[in-house]
């Protein structure tokens, strides 16, 4: 994980991925029934972020990518609710602790190694008020796709861009290393004008380290987060075979 590889997705990032908008009432649930102070990690450009604070609630975001900070900074109107932060999730000291941390969109995988993971879990547990909560959601993998060839780029999505009105034609490319449980992705970007033309086309690589739910369970209890809680998606529903979304909603301790 380098700050330059989410510096590259920082001009596109909100573009990309407006589509994803079902976590975003959930966090804010959650971030309200804490009644705050949250932190979020790999914050972004501020989707989640922006909404906990317009709730009411104060919230800190957190990015190893100062782009990204940046496009948070731009779209934040004057609120004593929110600070935006550069820095690394897997080594920070704020000096204050938070009844909620969260890491939304799969932040989480994208510590590459168990030792980021754990690292990552310390310094989330020293930053915990007593009875804290940390909340992160990650995909459940998918068989299906890793059978899927590496050196084909497959259709993820089409995006209009609200501004130039062109279109965003978005594939994605995917090499997975069972061994290490890591995902080399290429994700390449077209842009088209109304005429059909190609006026830029970008390429996005990164990688994710995928996890399974025992694996998730089992890296939590050696961390000391006694109390865990799993949901199949936003709505609560209980984890089952039929889940794309893990949920996790954890504590350092039962009271």
């Amino acid at each position: 994980m380098t700050q330059e590889t989410y510096d590259f997705w920082a001009d596109v990032y909100d573009d990309v991925y407006s589509y994803v908008r079902e976590d975003i009432p959930f966090y804010v649930e959650e971030a309200g029934i804490s009644s705050g102070p949250v932190l979020e990690l790999g914050c972004g450009t501020g989707r989640v972020t922006i909404p906990v604070a317009d709730s009411g609630v104060q919230i800190t975001g957190l990015d190893f990518s100062s782009k990204m900070i940046e496009v948070a900074r731009r779209k934040v109107s004057s609120s004593e609710k929110i600070e935006l932060l550069q820095g690394d999730m897997r080594d920070f000291s704020l000096g204050k602790k938070f009844s909620l941390v969260i890491i939304p969109f799969r932040g989480f995988l994208s510590l590459l190694t168990v030792e980021d993971q754990h690292r990552t879990l310390d310094c989330v547990k020293n930053h915990l008020l007593p009875g804290g909560r940390l909340i992160f959601n990650v995909f459940v993998p998918d068989i299906n796709s890793m059978l899927q060839a590496p050196d084909t780029a497959y259709h993820f999505r089409d995006v209009l861009e609200p501004t130039s009105g062109n279109t965003l034609v978005v594939w994605n490319q995917t090499n997975y290393h069972e061994y290490h449980q890591i995902m080399d992705i290429r994700t390449i970007i077209e842009k088209i004008d109304s005429s059909g033309k190609v006026v830029d086309k970008a390429y996005k690589d990164y990688q994710l380290r995928y996890a399974f739910r025992w694996e998730i369970y089992h890296l939590l209890k050696s961390s000391g987060f006694d109390c865990i809680d799993l949901y199949g998606g936003f709505d609560k529903n209980i984890f089952d075979e039929t889940s794309g979304e893990m949920v996790w909603d954890v504590k350092l301790s039962c009271d």
